[in-house]
């Protein structure tokens, strides 16, 4: 990614077009710090909750909670790694974290929603059919093989991480490629991230989701609908936000075989790009919203979370008062605690 000036990877494919920064983003290293550590805070406090209310209050009982579980592990990865895009890059190890939490949580985000998208189709469309196939076992299963897959793609990005100096000796973090092939692992990376996040996984999800409101179209229960509502907003809001990126990586693809390589489009596709990575970034702290507000399941188990909460600290309260209470009195009265 290239976001404004902390360079993480290089996409100026016309090496003749001189870029000017301040088209990109005029108010960038003012305003862009701040917008990072506020995601951050919002997409740590948020995913943490969602963690704790599905280990500790839902219990990952099928493979929905197993996705919902692995989806927020993702999106906490690259909220934790938002500070370090606040900052210019001091060192090669934060270089190469960045650079492989980001990919790492681009490509299991990107998986996870799809395997949600498969679940609630199975779960639907073929309830009696596949009974035995979204049991826990299999979404564990299931999960481990896209955290492997995910972590083979991100691989050759963390390889090539490198860190750069400019002639200002500004530290910039981008791809060193070999180079007798940089072309080639430009559209490999490119190439990658289309294909999973927009030539494979978003049609996957539309196929879903169309056989799913058919279905739903022609039943009387709502439970049904209830069910499907969650896992449908977290699939719009990622299409609305990671498929501009997605399509803008594209045309960047296009530059390399010469097409839309003149100043003003190289221009015009950075600067596209600068927008669409604020958008994607910000991805990573909206499912805990959708979760509170959509989900049925997790909104009553948030509300225990609060409930106990509000009720051990008025036991706590409580507690002090008796304990203020019954040291006037003997040190031989029993003390038992019903809970």
């Amino acid at each position: 990614m290239n976001t404004s000036g902390w360079e993480m990877y290089d996409y100026d494919y016309n090496a003749t077009c001189e870029q000017d920064p301040s088209l990109e983003f005029p108010w960038g290293s003012m305003v862009l710090p701040i917008l990072y550590y506020v995601l951050f805070c919002l997409g740590l406090i948020g995913n943490i909750t969602v963690l704790w209310v599905l280990l500790r209050y839902i219990r990952l009982k099928s493979m929905t909670d197993v996705c919902l579980l692995n989806l927020a592990l993702s999106d906490l990865m690259m909220a934790v790694s938002l500070p370090l895009w606040a900052h210019n890059f001091q060192s090669l190890a934060s270089c190469k974290l960045m650079t492989g939490v980001y990919q790492l949580g681009f490509y299991s985000g990107t998986l996870f929603v799809t395997l949600m998208s498969a679940d609630r189709y199975l779960a639907i469309v073929h309830a009696v059919a596949s009974m035995r196939a979204r049991t826990l076992r299999y979404g564990i299963t299931a999960s481990i093989a896209v955290w492997v897959v995910a972590g083979a793609m991100a691989t050759p990005q963390l390889i090539f991480a490198s860190l750069e100096h400019d002639e200002d000796d500004a530290s910039q973090c981008q791809p060193l490629y070999p180079e007798d092939r940089p072309r080639f692992w430009k559209m490999l990376r490119n190439f990658g991230e289309n294909t999973v996040g927009l030539f494979v996984c978003l049609p996957v999800m539309i196929f879903c989701y169309v056989k799913i409101l058919a279905v739903l179209s022609r039943s009387r229960n709502s439970k049904k609908d209830k069910a499907v509502k969650l896992i449908f907003t977290i699939v719009c809001v990622f299409v609305v936000c990671w498929v501009p990126y997605n399509v803008v990586v594209f045309l960047q693809t296009l530059q390399l075989f010469d097409v839309l390589n003149n100043c003003a489009d190289s221009k015009t596709v950075n600067s596209a790009m600068g927008f669409a990575e604020i958008i994607a970034l910000a991805h990573c702290c909206v499912n805990p919203v959708i979760y509170a507000f959509v989900g049925e399941k997790f909104r009553k188990s948030l509300g225990k979370v609060l409930a106990s909460f509000f009720c051990w600290g008025h036991q706590s309260r409580l507690d002090f008062s008796h304990r203020s209470s019954t040291e006037k009195e003997t040190s031989n009265t029993p003390v038992r605690s019903d809970y």
